[in-house]
């Protein structure tokens, strides 16, 4: 049976089912993942919009990850309930002719009722990345922070290795951030270096793994280890900066589009 005889045989007397879906995105025209009263282009407006077209009824997605605008997402999961009959799988091919090219749905499944991405319990990994050159070129321009000064890899290392396990990451959260705890624990956190024949420099990357992150954390903890690359932080700063629970601490938020929600795992 094709896709839209399914969805044209939804009945509303059907029980409802909850769907995820996994979405990549180019976060660059957008105000971030979330739907906001001021009507500014968000990922989740857009897939409130088409999921509410495609199924002829109204739909509201929770999404796992409230990315910020200008962060791009390899695989944020969403959730949303409907009525409609069709096959969880199928939902990418669904959704994706409705879309947006800058935002696909990668998988859909169902999932229990009571199911919330961001009460899973699921770890996630972030990169951020850095395009290390003397002058930009426009093809890296959405997909990393351009920056000509001079790292010290080594270094970086040195101070995101003291990241690592549980800590109150106060000191890297942004004001604003309405949670109970801020005790997160950093599974793994790397810095590498990768190189692309097509373009001069380097990319510095840092990628991230953790139980949970606080708002701006991924982009602070960027911004500071590129601060210890300049040689102005040591591990023993970043020691510091966890013990002192003060936002002003530590070092600045690194700009948005260099980050990426690699996904969940």
């Amino acid at each position: 049976m094709e896709i839209s005889e399914q969805v044209k045989e939804k009945k509303t007397e059907k029980p409802l089912r909850r769907m995820m879906i996994t979405v990549a995105y180019d976060g660059t025209a957008y105000h971030g993942f979330q739907a906001q009263k001021s009507g500014a282009p968000t990922i989740a407006g857009v897939l409130n919009e088409t999921l509410t077209a495609v199924f002829k009824e109204p739909i509201e997605v929770s999404g796992g990850s409230r990315t910020d605008a200008g962060v791009h997402s390899l695989g944020n999961p969403a959730v949303f309930d409907t009525h409609a009959c069709i096959e969880a799988d199928k939902l990418p091919y669904a959704l994706n002719r409705a879309l947006p090219d800058d935002i696909r749905v990668v998988k859909g499944e169902e999932v229990p009722a009571d199911y919330d991405p961001r009460r899973s319990g699921r770890g996630k990994t972030y990169e951020y990345r850095i395009y290390n050159a003397e002058i930009q070129y426009p093809q890296k321009c959405h997909y990393a922070y351009f920056s000509y000064s001079s790292y010290d890899i080594d270094k970086m290392r040195a101070a995101a290795e003291v990241l690592k396990g549980e800590h109150d990451f106060s000191s890297f959260c942004s004001a604003g951030a309405q949670v109970l705890t801020k005790v997160r624990t950093i599974y793994d956190i790397s810095v590498s270096e990768e190189n692309d024949s097509r373009f001069p420099g380097r990319d510095i990357v840092i990628r991230v793994s953790g139980n949970g992150f606080l708002y701006n954390m991924v982009r602070i903890i960027a911004g500071t280890l590129m601060e210890a690359g300049k040689g102005k932080y040591t591990a023993q700063d970043i020691k510091e900066m966890l013990e002192a629970c003060d936002r002003n601490a530590a070092g600045p938020t690194a700009p948005p589009e260099g980050l990426t929600l690699i996904g969940y795992f």
